[in-house]
């Protein structure tokens, strides 16, 4: 199989870039002055492509900070003096020294340090949500008491009992005159005590996994959205007084590192509620708390001195706060991972830029190679990402876990080719050690296997029809393990999981499945991000091979799931039409020319998804599929310029009405049902705001 032009072309490149890295010095003072002073040096980090960026050095490490002498007692005043410790510590961390970060703050922490506990607190946080292992969450939850406990500390006191319950009712304590009055360092306590307390809640919902435990969490959630709400409006208050006597927008005796951590606290905050349900975001507006993305974002930008116009962050290294990293990738969560979800201010050329400079910072940090990974998986450019997600892999030994992130990605990435066998490696990797997801990995593994079985051409070796029987009859097994390997989330089940284990009943029920590999990877957008000719020239002859005998009626009515793979075949195949006519909004141009014209492709996917609205009724298990249909048949229209009717193929989707379904698809919800509302309600905030890019 020829894969694309493009993404072909880039593999000797960067072959060539990862070799030269491990014979470069380890630091080069002009690039380094360049990172440390912002866009103000150093070149522009757009003239050099994004695989050849790793090869220049990050930042220059300097003396490593003393850790405290703790045989003295620790004086709460002196709290912001930890604060250099915690920013080695930080950048040892992304730089892929996990354990010696870690070894370092536990070194210095007596036990009462503000910025100590803090950083342990995080780290641990981390820890237990990439393992999900539940003593890992458990010795998180812990640390984060504790560092909740020892931010309290560091806090200014509530005046009166009215004024502490008053709080407790309106979830912040008081308004920006009670920040006046505190001190740097109690400004820090009521900071850190904000971090720890969402840690806390976070933690705890994923550990308790009940509804009482959520209720309880979401009250803690409550408070600290007050606390940032207040500590940005202080600093508003602040900045704008400043700026009224002076031409400087800051006040300078506001620290960058309160500075950074107020606005990933309101930054994320903001983007997170904004991506609420819109039932759910209009409970909470009730109560005062809206999230507005914009401005979420445009306030973590803020933390570096992003803007869209500059190709690298006006604020350098030498004058960042401790958190600023964290904002980097809190919006390279968003616009490279939370964007499967949603359309609006999702800005992938912004994406691009941040993965470069930060890249340049740690060439070998594991968080910005996963980050060039998505970038480049997201340009629909799944070779070049498959380069970066092996480098990120081999980049860390200290924490496994993080393994697991790249393993994930990896098995997309084959996926978006159509490399099934190397999927299946990857899914089996999960499959034994990760523990996120037992049920998604298993099932993954048993798709990959069933796939390989019954199609020919895909393994790398001829299979024999014992070898073909014994992995039908492995993946036989595994099905049987699928449904009992769930788990739940604050007392719910994870509808992923709960639509991998229907997929894996019906296979045992019926005895096979159609394209199960190809469905997954259209579930897990590896088929919206596939090359131009590997759309072409393998995915849709593949689903137009399955589709001929029921096209030419060797395949009767009367067979198990006849109409139910039928329906499913003919979404898959106008999805691939669907991506040959517009391809996704945010692919590398391709040098790679459909022979099938847009045209054809256009009036063929509608066509496809129409099909499915026909015989709809007649689908027995697979009801999803009308609805799918429906969001993408609206996607089409949108692409075309008709807004009237891509709203209306939307709103039949959140309408929450049964649609072409029959009697027994009339009954609850449908697979995914949350997932799809999402994307449909981003869809129509989207052609709101006159965008068709979707």
């Amino acid at each position: 199989m020829r894969l694309a032009d493009d993404d072909s072309a880039s593999e000797a490149s960067f072959q060539s870039a990862a070799a030269a890295l491990d014979e470069s010095p380890a630091n080069k003072g002009s690039q380094a002055n360049g990172i440390a002073n912002g866009h103000a040096n150093g070149s522009s980090l757009n003239d050099t492509p994004l695989e050849n960026v790793i090869l220049e050095s990050g930042l220059a490490r300097g003396v490593v900070p003393p850790v405290p002498e703790n045989s003295n007692p620790y004086d709460p005043t002196r709290a912001l003096e930890d604060l250099p410790c915690v920013v080695y510590a930080m950048d040892e961390f992304l730089a892929n020294k996990m354990v010696e970060s870690e070894e370092y703050l536990a070194i210095g922490n007596g036990g009462d340090r503000l910025y100590f506990t803090t950083g342990i607190g995080l780290i641990q946080t981390v820890k237990a949500l990439l393992s999900y292992a539940d003593e890992d969450l458990l010795a998180a939850l812990g640390h984060t008491k504790h560092a909740n406990a020892i931010a309290s500390h560091h806090r200014k006191r509530a005046g009166n009992v009215v004024s502490r319950l008053s709080g407790y009712i309106s979830g912040s304590s008081h308004g920006t005159k009670w920040y006046t009055g505190m001190t740097k360092v109690e400004l820090h306590g009521e900071l850190t005590y904000a971090e720890s307390l969402f840690e806390k809640a976070l933690l705890g919902i994923v550990y308790s996994g009940d509804w009482i435990a959520f209720i309880k969490e979401a009250l803690n959630m409550r408070t600290c959205v007050g606390i940032y709400r207040g500590l940005y409006s202080f600093l508003q208050l602040r900045d704008s007084e400043h700026s009224g006597k002076t031409a400087a927008e800051h006040d300078p005796d506001i620290d960058p590192h309160l500075r950074s951590g107020v606005y990933l606290g309101a930054g994320l905050l903001n983007v997170i509620l904004s991506m609420l349900p819109r039932r759910l975001l209009g409970l909470m507006e009730i109560f005062g708390y809206g999230g507005d993305r914009k401005l979420g974002l445009d306030i973590l930008m803020s933390a570096g001195g992003w803007t869209k116009d500059n190709e690298e962050p006006g604020i350098g290294t030498d004058k960042e706060g401790v958190r600023r990293p964290l904002c980097d990738l809190g919006m390279l969560i968003f616009h490279l991972v939370l964007s499967t979800f949603t359309f609006e201010c999702v800005d992938i050329d912004f994406a691009e830029k941040l993965v470069r400079w930060n890249i340049r910072r740690w060439p070998d940090g594991i968080f910005p190679l996963l980050a060039s990974g998505r970038l480049a998986l997201t340009r629909s450019q799944p070779v070049k990402a498959i380069q970066y997600y092996e480098k990120a892999l081999n980049s860390q030994k200290q924490y496994r876990n993080l393994w697991h992130m790249c393993w994930w990605e990896l098995a997309i990435a084959h996926l978006c080719l159509w490399q099934v066998e190397e999927s299946l490696g990857r899914w089996k990797s999960l499959m034994g050690e990760a523990t996120w997801s037992r049920t998604v990995y298993t099932y993954g593994y048993a798709c990959c296997l069933l796939q390989l079985a019954t199609t020919p051409g895909l393994s790398r070796e001829e299979l024999s029809k014992e070898k073909k029987l014994a992995m039908i009859k492995e993946a036989k097994e595994l099905m049987e393990k699928v449904p009992n390997l769930r788990q739940k989330i604050a007392g719910k089940s994870i509808p992923l999981e709960k639509f991998v284990a229907r997929r894996a009943r019906k296979y045992l029920q019926q005895g096979h499945l159609v394209l199960p590999a190809l469905e997954l990877s259209c579930l897990f957008l590896g088929l919206a991000r596939a090359p131009l000719d590997v759309m072409e020239k393998t995915l849709l002859p593949l689903v137009q091979a399955e589709l001929a005998p029921f096209v030419k009626g060797e395949k009767r009515p009367k067979d198990v799931g006849y109409w139910d793979d039928y329906c499913l075949l003919k979404f898959l195949e106008g999805n691939c039409l669907r991506y040959l006519a517009y391809p996704d909004p945010s692919a590398a141009k391709s040098s790679y020319i459909p022979e099938i014209s847009k045209d054809k492709s256009d009036k063929d996917a509608e066509a496809c998804f129409k099909f499915v609205f026909e015989n709809g009724k007649k689908i027995e298990l697979d009801h999803q599929i009308v609805y799918m249909s429906h969001f993408e048949i609206g996607r089409i229209y949108a692409c075309r310029g008709d807004t009237d009717m891509a709203k209306k193929e939307f709103d039949l989707v959140l309408s929450g009405k049964p649609l072409e379904v029959s009697s027994s698809g009339r009954k609850g919800k449908y697979s995914l049902e949350n997932a799809l509302h999402m994307k449909t309600t981003a869809a129509v905030d989207t052609l709101e705001k006159g965008s068709k890019s979707l």
